[in-house]
């Protein structure tokens, strides 16, 4: 029991020794106030006492604020269409590759169409694989330049040879295709190559 009490004597010893303690340190800091120190606020300004120069430099870094904000937003707008060209233009060269394909095709159904002979099945599997191709390309956005009887545009044909006409309306006109041109999603990836009457 003995112990128990001095125990509890200790504890209260330290309790009123740390409150004296503390105490004594507010004294300490209320006199030292007293004494002409600066209280910890003390060096702050006060909104009223703010300057014309806070408030430049407050219009300075909201202005470059704004125009880093600017920045930001057109560098994401660029890169967003730098990605998409990407794509486009990996496509381009994808499909532009499949082009000559595509006249050999139109090269083996003409020669089919005029050759003699059972060769009807030849044909039809040949028109089949074309239209298939055909039909895919068209749906990544591939469309043929109408060229035959058209006036010359340079902007989708290229003029490989002319050729001499009797008749006025043909003149300056597209009057054969020697190779076909194609767009596209309405940019030229190949003009088409034509004979023009003059």
């Amino acid at each position: 029991m003995k112990s128990k009490n001095k125990e509890k004597d200790k504890e209260l010893n330290t309790e009123a020794t740390t409150e004296s303690q503390s105490e004594n340190s507010n004294k300490s800091k209320k006199s030292d106030n007293s004494d002409g120190t600066k209280e910890p606020n003390e060096g702050v300004e006060s909104k009223d006492e703010i300057g014309g120069g806070d408030a430049e430099k407050l219009a300075e870094l909201n202005d470059r604020y704004l125009r880093l904000v600017a920045e930001f937003d057109n560098y994401r707008r660029r890169s967003a269409k730098e990605r998409m060209d990407l794509v486009v233009n990996a496509a381009e060269e994808t499909i532009k590759g499949l082009l000559p394909i595509l006249d050999d095709f139109e090269r083996a159904i003409e020669v089919l169409s005029k050759s003699e002979g059972d060769i009807k099945a030849a044909l039809e599997g040949t028109e089949l694989i074309y239209n298939k191709l055909l039909v895919y390309l068209i749906s990544k956005g591939l469309k043929k330049i109408e060229a035959a009887g058209e006036v010359l545009d340079t902007d989708y044909h290229e003029a490989v040879a002319q050729f001499p006409v009797d008749n006025d309306i043909k003149k300056n006109k597209i009057i054969d295709v020697v190779q076909q041109g194609y767009t596209l999603n309405g940019k030229v990836i190949r003009f088409a190559k034509v004979v023009v009457g003059v």
